[in-house]
């Protein structure tokens, strides 16, 4: 199984930490940093290539996947030119050709216990299944989804009328059978479109809705953080410090 995580992006959000290195290789436990946390959870549910999408500052990020290794997941670069003008569209565009069998498409400030990639692996195959959880309140920054009763999405963007809202896209998603050649054809077409470089990725998913049988997995017990903010990464390293450990035992000890 492949993974492609995007982290090509500063995060500016996170400035003055960001300044000088990029999001993904902020510590959040010890010296792990949030890069290296994603590719042990993954490498321990038997994920065995990663390609890293990278930009702002690509060289640290190259250096240190070389300095540390993962051990079981053989993780390369694909380098995009233009992140500091584009979201995260073009750089998934840009990765289309790592787009081949089934594959995982990351966000590169999502970070999971292995138990939440466990779950989505087992869930029913289907073209695209989205990890999501659900909460009693949803923010502006909420990627938002809608379900059927089914549990297949009918929407997915930041902006969707609260009534409709389901729970929310965590941004770990899995593509399987005829879900990559979709995916890829509809990459293809919104990189025309003259608003692509300031459209998200899940945009595409969006549009996918009707065509393509999309469906969800829910991962509400589980631990999994998103960093945006400072205090988003305060919250992550506070719980990493309680956990006492890396990904290995937060397999076996989920955390709440």
């Amino acid at each position: 199984m492949r993974v492609i995580i995007l982290s090509a992006g500063q995060g500016r959000r996170l400035l003055p930490l960001t300044r000088d290195s990029p999001k993904c290789l902020l510590h959040v436990q010890h010296d792990v940093s949030v890069l290296e946390f994603q590719l042990r959870a993954l490498a321990a549910c038997g994920v065995t290539h990663a390609s890293v999408l990278v930009g702002f500052n690509a060289d640290q990020v190259e250096e240190t996947l070389a300095r540390r290794p993962v051990a079981g997941i053989d993780a390369r670069t694909v380098y995009n030119p233009f992140y500091h003008l584009s979201d995260n569209l073009a750089t998934a565009w840009l990765a289309r050709s790592e787009m081949r069998g089934d594959f995982l498409l990351l966000n590169g400030d999502t970070l999971f216990e292995p138990a939440v990639l466990t779950r989505l692996l087992a869930s029913p195959v289907a073209p695209l299944t989205l990890a999501i959880h659900q909460k009693d309140d949803y923010d502006d920054d909420d990627m938002k989804v809608s379900l059927d009763a089914e549990e297949r999405l009918l929407a997915v963007g930041k902006t969707l009328p609260a009534e409709i809202i389901s729970g929310e896209s965590i941004g770990l998603m899995l593509f399987r059978a005829d879900g990559p050649h979709a995916f890829r054809a509809a990459l293809e077409a919104a990189i025309r479109e003259p608003e692509a470089l300031s459209l998200w990725y899940l945009s595409v998913v969006n549009s996918l809705v009707g065509s393509v049988e999309i469906r969800t997995a829910k991962i509400n017990d589980l631990w999994w953080a998103e960093i945006d903010c400072p205090e988003d990464l305060e919250g992550v390293r506070k719980t990493l410090a309680q956990a006492g450990d890396l990904v290995a035992p937060l397999a076996s000890h989920p955390l709440g």
